[in-house]
């Protein structure tokens, strides 16, 4: 068959009209999410994203430790950014309301597990996880990370992979929790390191803290020879994401 032939009960470019024209509609939707959610998310700096299972229960240590965290960041000033759903999500949110400093969810459609938490002074639902994803690395000033799945594994690598590449400005990223993560760090040590895939200084790009007070401190040691928000540069920089 060449390439001008046509398929079986498929008239050649039958569909292709009706396709491209969704295509391009869903172009403006998507551009809808990022101006809504700027707009709304412009006033919440600074701002410490957490992330982290959605399937723990409230009685979880896992739960608690992020509930303790954000509400000693939100007591300190920071709003506190999760993705809006249940498990550590929640309790981010929950110990962020209580605080001093605005609860943020940033909620996704999804056919399993997420269902927006009652613990938010700002909600935003997203449809696209990359937009989604922009928002928690425009607005965080740093990355708190709980124990969690494939979802919170790839919200901490895009981070460093950001970071390490340029794209991003640095900020403290704060795995919680040593017990759980040494196992991962110990594997990027003993293959991506010495098989040369990174740079061993790559490593620096994160810390291992397990204490609540400690998380809130390291976060104001990164910044204490400078403000928190974006300097010019790093906004230039922020802009080409």
């Amino acid at each position: 068959m060449t390439a001008k032939e046509k398929l079986p009960g498929s008239p050649a470019g039958a569909a292709a009209p009706r396709f491209s024209a969704r295509e391009s509609w869903r172009i403006f939707g998507i551009m809808a999410e990022f101006v809504e959610a700027t707009e709304r998310l412009n006033a919440i700096r600074p701002a410490v994203s957490i992330f982290g299972s959605a399937r723990i229960p409230p009685d979880h240590l896992y739960y608690m430790q992020a509930e303790r965290i954000a509400r000693l960041l939100s007591d300190a000033g920071f709003s506190v950014i999760s993705g809006g759903g249940p498990g550590v999500m929640e309790a981010a949110n929950k110990g962020a309301y209580f605080g001093k400093s605005p609860s943020v969810g940033l909620n996704i459609q999804l056919p399993m597990e997420q269902q927006a938490n009652p613990y938010q002074d700002i909600s935003q639902t997203f449809q696209h996880f990359f937009a989604r994803k922009f928002m928690f690395v425009k607005f965080a000033s740093a990355y708190v990370v709980m124990p969690g799945g494939f979802g919170t594994l790839d919200e901490l690598l895009e981070a460093m992979t950001l970071i390490q590449t340029g794209k991003s400005r640095r900020i403290p990223i704060i795995l919680v929790h040593g017990a759980f993560w040494n196992g991962l760090l110990d594997w990027v040590r003993d293959r991506l390191v010495a098989e040369r895939m990174i740079n061993p200084a790559d490593l620096d790009l994160v810390q291992v803290i397990d204490e609540p007070e400690a998380v809130v401190e390291a976060i104001f040691k990164h910044y204490e020879t400078r403000g928190f928000l974006p300097l010019p540069e790093e906004h230039e920089l922020m802009l080409n994401l």
